[in-house]
């Protein structure tokens, strides 16, 4: 598979939410879209993440800007989570691995001399037109919105 990069079309994707809810990114066309891509609900990084996309969420909607998690975990996980969390967004239950395959961030990850197949922590700004503007592979987990911010100025 290709790796995307900045410009290219945002591979469509078709999923449920945590309410099970279907969720099509082509829904979003005419907005900008975080879709943040993390390895799984409520781990330390992942909730600090969430967390600080939930704090600053008001404003990313003031500017036209909705946020998109997508994790391997299934609707169950992202609704406890969420409740748990207070998260205002949706997040997308890819228990079949076909968005984190399609954007590229499944794959092998190594922790403690480990290795093991995961999800990436990586962002993706999707445009108003539906084209990858930005992605962010080093995410910072406690300034998530701070980087997306900073790309869109």
């Amino acid at each position: 598979m290709d790796t995307l990069k900045q410009g290219d079309k945002a591979p469509a994707f078709t999923s449920k939410d945590q309410d099970g809810k279907t969720v099509s990114l082509s829904q979003f066309i005419g907005q900008k879209v975080v879709l943040y891509f993390y390895p799984k609900d409520d781990t330390p990084g992942c909730t600090t993440e969430a967390c600080d996309f939930r704090d600053n969420y008001q404003g990313l909607k003031a500017k036209g800007i909705e946020v998109l998690g997508v994790s391997i975990d299934d609707e169950k996980s992202h609704q406890k989570f969420i409740n748990k969390h207070s998260l205002p967004f949706t997040l997308l239950a890819d228990t079949d691995k076909t968005i984190v395959e399609a954007y590229g961030v499944w794959g092998e990850k190594n922790m403690y001399g480990k290795k093991y197949m995961g999800t990436h922590r990586t962002t993706f700004i999707i445009d108003e037109a539906g084209n990858i503007a930005h992605i962010i592979s080093k995410v910072d987990s406690k300034k998530p919105t701070e980087q997306v911010l900073d790309l869109l100025k």
